[in-house]
């Protein structure tokens, strides 16, 4: 098959981006440098694993999970169907993070997911520490995999909780910084989403009715895991802003909200 093949297959099953995606694809199983596959357009692959992905990815799988990765914050990062693919867009969270928090300090990670976030800024500070927690037991075990994977396993711990449950104990009684992109979309954004999205997990989707559930539990129940000086870290949605300030401010936080490179609400700052 070869990338002009892919890329008429990709653009007719309405994948926006079919072009790079070809490339992406063409290469992974070709084992060919993008250089010379774009030297040679009629290059072909014969690798049956390529028609097999096109053909799961014609029917809207998501091209990470296909893959098995996604790049996050300059690393390659393990992915399944049991985690959320990491965004570039998270990538702010860890950018603020790695600004603010105090040589040494202890962080946890709400919703680790993949544990991207807890991983990259772990590799980017080698001072911190962290817990990282998520109800899903196969998403941790992608997470654990991508600690090992980047060397940070012995700085990094993983936790199985729900953490819609707060009265279980953790394992520090204060943290520096709770950093969490949770669940956000809202009902109406779960109804109007692309096809790729409702491939991953629900549960690491859904926010609730408005998209806030996680946000004001969080902010109601874990005000006593911060440290003196500690924040809240909170990946939003980009209609989020005014929510979340109004929701801290109702609890007696002052909040910040940072946009992303596009102009749209991203990342929460929220302090006692």
């Amino acid at each position: 098959m070869t990338r002009r093949e892919l890329e008429a297959r990709l653009s007719a099953a309405g994948i926006e981006d079919f072009r790079a995606e070809a490339n992406i694809l063409f290469c992974h199983f070709s084992g060919l440098s993008l250089a010379a596959a774009m030297a040679d357009r009629e290059a072909d692959c014969t690798d049956p694993a390529l028609a097999a992905a096109l053909a799961r990815r014609e029917v809207r799988e998501p091209l990470a999970y296909i893959l098995g990765e996604a790049y996050f914050y300059g690393k390659r990062f393990a992915v399944s169907p049991a985690c959320l693919i990491p965004r570039q867009e998270t990538e702010l969270l860890v950018d603020r993070a790695c600004q603010i928090l105090p040589h040494g300090a202890v962080f946890a990670d709400f919703c680790t997911g993949s544990g991207c976030i807890a991983v990259a800024l772990a590799l980017s500070r080698p001072d911190l520490w962290a817990d990282a927690f998520d109800l899903s037991r196969d998403a941790l075990t992608v997470a654990k995999a991508n600690a090992a994977t980047h060397g940070v396993a012995e700085r990094v711990f993983f936790y199985e909780r729900d953490l819609l449950d707060a009265g279980a104990p953790f394992p520090r009684t204060r943290y520096d910084a709770i950093l969490s992109n949770p669940p956000y979309l809202t009902a109406r954004d779960m109804k109007e989403a692309q096809p790729e999205i409702t491939s991953e997990p629900r549960m690491a989707l859904f926010g609730g009715e408005d998209g806030m559930t996680f946000y004001r539990y969080f902010l109601s129940h874990y005000r006593n895991l911060l440290a003196p000086g500690g924040v809240f870290l909170f990946e939003i949605g980009a209609a989020e802003g005014e929510q979340i300030r109004a929701a801290a401010e109702s609890l007696g936080y002052d909040c910040t909200v940072t946009p992303d490179y596009a102009g749209l609400d991203r990342v929460a700052e929220v302090r006692v």
